[in-house]
């Protein structure tokens, strides 16, 4: 990413301590470090987004392809993604289905009271 070696490295750890001072300097570069420290996670975290939101895109468009066969005569990486698919609607349903019970237990408690 950035070609910085060992000599421009020192020269600038350098000028950190002239201009910062041995007080100042150890806060400063806990600072910087934890600065750079959140630009990396969010970097990250934006990368692990866009791989997520590609995958979603690539899954929709095989699904596409299948609905258009009429799920006939599928492709193995057609018969994946819809696999896939139908593991993250019953994921989707499970969660979904203990909160759904709980609140008709809850409005049928309440009924009855």
């Amino acid at each position: 990413m950035l070609d910085i070696g060992f000599w421009e490295l020192a020269l600038i750890g350098i000028l950190a301590l002239l201009v910062l001072g041995p007080e100042r300097l150890p806060s400063a570069l806990r600072s910087v470090g934890k600065a750079v420290r959140t630009v990396k996670q969010t970097a990250n975290h934006l990368k692990s987004e866009f791989n997520h939101e590609l995958r979603v895109s690539e899954l929709h468009e095989q699904l596409k392809q299948a609905e258009a066969k009429g799920m006939q005569n599928l492709t193995e990486t057609e018969q994946n993604a819809v696999a896939e698919l139908q593991e993250a609607a019953r994921s989707v349903n499970a969660s979904i289905q203990p909160e759904s019970l709980e609140n008709k237990s809850e409005s049928n408690s309440k009924e009855s009271k």
